[in-house]
């Protein structure tokens, strides 16, 4: 049975393979701390010094625990899914899948059949993720005498959607007026055709919100294998190779996002066994940011922009302006005025908003007391959301523009129901502990912006002790299969 030891010691085999490896005796102490966890099925907290080499030392009893179903061959190479020349040339990969189904809950794997064993690093950079998957992870795998697939995990919204951007190339006229946002849309096409992977860090240069918004994958605008993209999409190819990886690399925002989501019965990331948080000491804020709420004047002008906007003599732009003939003229005029109805709404609420906060004299503050604002804002994005649902419909046999139609007015739903979630007395279905009674005011200079935030208790425990105030450091997270 292999050890660390083995690995990184004075004799292991990094020091065979690489000239000049000098073992480090905190980075042997912290990888036998790791492994000693995990066996027992206990949380590891470490606070490591630079020059220890914690990335090491924890991903190689990391990866022995995700293999140790494994029988040990003389001299095996270890596949690694986000290195391969052809990131779908899996060969258990099902391009058939239905990419509707939940990740499978069986235990980890003590023999065939069964799903590998999963372990989730989960960083707060971007520049650990590359170390670990361009540098750390490729020489654990050089010299283990297993096999392993890795693989980087983006969240969805990443990955181009080619249904989608070709309902966009369709309706580039209505959708944007700007000439600079069409020539971001032409430039995405081209890159669409050439791209490895379909994300948005392959794209050489990010366009803007509103472009990417319109053409990125979408969990309420999916068809499934309905779509007829369905066999070249970006999101479910990696959606395969997550599948059959054992080591999963995500930042903390994608695994709390997770966290949020199973509170619901749905997932982002497969079931898995061990969760090592790199970079710990962010997580507090992560949490409370992704299992927080949070509502902003710009998330509403963003939602009615991309579906309307008619007014100042300029040219009709958004997805309602493509909808102007046939059955569907009569409710899509009705989405239309529901649009401008919910933008007087936002204008009212968060203009109450600024000048509460303009009389306290701060750009920020604590609200004294629940229902302290009236709030037109959530019926007038609720009837919009019915708008909406009703003109979806009465599409008849354009799915596509009903799938569109119904994504938006979920998204509506949502924001309605956040603004309302602000209110004590409103049913939010979390554990009590989980959040704490602040409500919170913020805006930004020249009281353009205004938001309202309900936060966490940094102290609470959630998620099955997942948040902890922890040192700079790395933690080591048993993970329950119970959500």
């Amino acid at each position: 049975m292999l050890t660390p030891d083995e690995l990184l010691g004075p004799e292991g085999r990094l020091a065979a393979r690489l000239k000049g490896w000098e073992s480090r005796p905190q980075q042997l102490e912290m990888a036998r701390l790791v492994a000693d966890g995990i066996r027992e099925r206990r949380h590891v907290i470490v606070e490591a010094g630079t020059g220890t080499g914690k990335s090491l030392a924890y991903l190689v009893p990391a990866v022995l625990a995700a293999t140790a179903d494994q029988i040990e061959p003389p001299a095996s190479r270890a596949r690694m899914g986000a290195a391969a020349a052809d990131p779908d040339a899996d060969p258990d990969a099902d391009p058939d899948a239905d990419p509707d189904a939940d990740w499978d809950d069986e235990p980890a794997s003590d023999g065939a059949g069964e799903r590998p064993r999963r372990v989730v690093i989960s960083t707060h950079t971007i520049a650990l993720q590359e170390q670990l998957i361009d540098k750390d992870i490729p020489l654990v795998a050089a010299v283990m005498p297993r096999e392993f697939s890795a693989v980087l995990v983006k969240g969805r919204g990443n990955y181009l959607s080619r249904r989608r951007l070709r309902l966009a190339l369709e309706r580039a006229g209505s959708l944007f007026n700007d000439d600079t946002e069409r020539a971001e849309l032409l430039g995405i096409a081209a890159w669409a055709k050439h791209t490895a992977d379909g994300t948005l860090s392959d794209l050489p240069t990010l366009p803007s919100d509103g472009v990417w918004d319109e053409v990125k994958s979408d969990s309420g605008n999916c068809m499934g294998r309905a779509c007829p993209s369905h066999g070249e999409c970006f999101y479910y190819a990696a959606r395969r190779r997550m599948q059959h990886a054992q080591v999963l690399v995500v930042n903390h925002a994608l695994y709390f996002a997770d966290l949020a989501m199973r509170r619901a019965g749905a997932s982002l990331l497969p079931p898995h066994d061990i969760v090592v948080f790199d970079e710990a000491h962010n997580l507090e804020s992560v949490a409370c940011d992704q299992l927080g709420i949070a509502v902003s004047s710009s998330q509403v002008a963003f939602l009615l922009g991309l579906l309307w906007s008619g007014a100042g003599g300029k040219r009709p732009r958004g997805l309602l302006a493509t909808i102007e003939r046939g059955a569907e003229a009569a409710p899509a005029g009705q989405a239309r005025l529901a649009c401008d109805d919910a933008g007087r709404a936002s204008d009212e609420f968060f203009g109450s908003l600024r000048a509460w906060l303009e009389g306290e004299g701060a750009p920020s503050g604590r609200v004294p007391r629940p229902n302290a604002f009236a709030n037109p804002l959530s019926p007038a994005l609720g009837r919009l959301a019915s708008a909406l649902g009703a003109l979806a419909k009465k599409m008849g046999r354009d799915e596509e523009s009903a799938d569109e139609l119904a994504s938006y007015a979920d998204r509506a739903r949502r924001l309605a129901d956040a603004v309302v979630a602000f209110d004590p007395e409103g049913a939010l279905d979390l554990p009590d502990h989980m959040l704490a009674p602040v409500y919170t005011v913020a805006g930004q200079l020249l009281g353009v912006f205004a938001s309202l935030e309900r936060s966490l208790k940094p102290d609470a425990p959630s998620a099955g002790g997942v948040i902890h105030r922890v040192v700079q450091g790395v933690t080591i997270y048993q993970r329950e299969h119970t959500a």
